[in-house]
């Protein structure tokens, strides 16, 4: 061996580790391994222009690929911003490391320059924050960070690394790929789950979340389509099973069909496939109680930590997702096929076909047209907020990945999360649908998109407020608004400023032609959709109706 600095050994091990994508601000407190990777030609270094994004890119590229996403970023303002990317993660199950550059390690507990306790502070947020402190032990660590992201249930990891740590030369032995442990199938479990099925009269799957991939999801659809399972997806996971499939009943979260609600609470038997049942999912846990009487509930997950974590489980099955849909879909199980599957499919397409409202810019047929010109594998991405409800309700999701979207509520996901799809998959088509509130949390990442030559199309959906809050400052306490509206720039022109082709859309007539033209053009495209805030949802529900209601 020959001693090698902390910052190369740590590049070395992210190149064994198979990174080959990096986003970052740049920090003082890690030029060294800003320099290790001048002279790396397998790792492409992206400079984003806030430390959030750089966290949300790292996110969704862990999202896209089931491999960790990797984000650097320097000490205090660097980290704290980069906390919801890491919040993010772990809400989400996604894989991804984020480290930190540190105070040298003799000025620790001085309160030094941007100094933060980062154990302490990720420890509540991640799977596993720790601290470097020796160079030659930081191909364990790395090992360790791979391993710990992607086993069980995936979720973040922070280390954080002190600068003159990584200045030191020491000699280090590197370690080999990780390589996550399955988990298989255990087929007792498989015996008594048919019996189950084979007793149960109204059953339903809710699938998607930890560990799914296009190889799940291939074989679940398999094993439903054959028995006639209804498939219901957990908020913001569309992608996670075909949504053409004919056992396909649609998605839960907010704003979900109300006959697949009920459905779910008339079920006898619910067999949750990877999904944690969360708060967004179950409609604050109502839709499926945690003791969930007269319903028999089956959950499949690839960490024993969550089965039995909120939920009673009639039967935890512990299973790694690809694992478990591809001995489904082979097991000999010799059910009668239920006839839910098609019922609950002919319900879904029922919701999902858009019906023509009073709106002047109306986006059920804007999402319609949005399905006719771009490719069925484009991939949506979206933040938090009431705009992001018309895809999900209208927008069929192919190919896989397709959704990219943050299940812990996130604003200002939509556009860091669209330039990471755009490099991940250049020759795929990559769409971010953002609110006017929620574009300007991060739309300064059109420079970077602009900057690799990341070619997507941007709706910018202003309504000139906060749409979501409105709508419960409208429930709440009707016509007295706080705080939700907003004065916002011309978006058509801020594109052009960036270097973008923009168009203006203010009804639904205007918006398949501004398409057509987006589409006929590559790189950064933004199409300014200015909405009247009277429509808040895709439900259905209005400013007046909501006022009317109150009196």
């Amino acid at each position: 061996m020959k001693k090698r600095t902390g910052a190369q050994i740590l590049v070395d091990q992210l190149v064994i580790q198979g990174t080959d994508r990096i986003f970052t601000v740049p920090g003082e407190s890690f030029l060294s391994v800003l320099d290790a990777l001048h002279d790396c030609r397998t790792i492409q270094t992206v400079a984003t222009r806030q430390d959030g994004s750089a966290a949300f890119m790292a996110e969704a590229d862990g999202k896209m690929t089931g491999q960790p996403g990797i984000a650097f970023v320097t000490r205090g303002p660097g980290a704290t911003n980069a906390s919801i990317g890491v919040h993010t993660a772990m809400q989400d199950s996604t894989p991804m490391i984020l480290f930190i550059g540190d105070v040298s390690r003799d000025d620790r507990d001085r309160e030094g320059f941007q100094e933060v306790d980062f154990t302490a502070m990720f420890t509540p947020l991640a799977k596993w924050a720790a601290r470097i402190d020796n160079a030659a032990r930081i191909p364990e660590y790395i090992a360790r960070a791979f391993d710990t992201t992607s086993s069980g249930r995936p979720g973040p990891v922070v280390l954080a690394l002190p600068e003159d740590m990584l200045r030191d030369e020491v000699e280090a032995l590197d370690r080999p790929r990780v390589i996550a442990p399955a988990q298989p199938l255990c087929p007792d479990a498989m015996t008594t789950l048919t019996d189950m099925l084979r007793d149960a009269t109204d059953p339903i799957a809710i699938i998607g979340g930890a560990g799914w991939s296009a190889k799940s999801k291939y074989y679940f659809a398999q094993y439903a389509e054959r028995i006639g399972l209804p498939v219901a997806v957990a908020f913001r996971r569309q992608d996670n099973f075909p949504n053409e499939s004919p056992v396909y009943a649609g998605n839960l979260g907010y704003g979900p069909n109300p006959k697949l609600t009920q459905r779910i609470k008339d079920a006898d038997l619910v067999l949750a496939v990877g999904a944690r049942l969360g708060e967004a999912t179950t409609d604050g846990y109502t839709l499926i109680t945690p003791d969930h009487p007269d319903q028999i509930l089956v959950h499949v997950h690839p960490d024993p930590d969550e089965l039995n974590h909120v939920y009673r489980i009639d039967l935890p099955i512990c299973a790694e997702m690809d694992e478990f849909a591809e001995q489904v879909a082979l097991w000999d199980d010799n059910l009668l096929p239920f006839d839910a599957g098609k019922a609950a499919h002919q319900d879904y397409l029922e919701w999902s076909t858009p019906q023509p409202t009073a709106a002047r810019l109306d986006l059920g047929p804007c999402v319609a047209a949005m399905q006719e010109q771009l490719p069925a594998d484009t991939i949506i991405c979206n933040g938090a907020g009431n705009f992001s409800g018309w895809w999900h309700r209208y927008w069929t999701y192919g190919g896989f990945p397709s959704q990219l979207a943050p299940t812990s509520g996130a604003m200002g996901y939509g556009v860091p999360a669209s330039v990471a799809a755009a490099l991940r998959f250049p020759d795929r088509m990559s769409v971010v649908i953002a609110g006017d509130g929620d574009f300007m949390m991060n739309g300064q990442e059109l420079a970077t998109a602009v900057q690799y030559d990341a070619n997507l199309l941007v709706l910018v959906i202003d309504n000139g407020s906060f749409g979501t809050i409105r709508l419960h400052q409208e429930r709440e306490y009707p016509a007295r608004l706080s705080a939700t509206a907003l004065k916002n720039p011309d978006f058509a022109k801020l594109a052009e400023a960036y270097g973008g082709w923009s168009a203006t859309v203010e009804s639904t007539d205007e918006f398949a032609p501004a398409l057509t033209e987006a589409m006929q053009r590559k790189g950064l495209r933004l199409l300014h959709l200015k909405t009247d805030v009277e429509f808040l949802t895709a439900a259905g529900a209005t400013v007046s109706k909501l006022r009317d209601r109150a009196n």
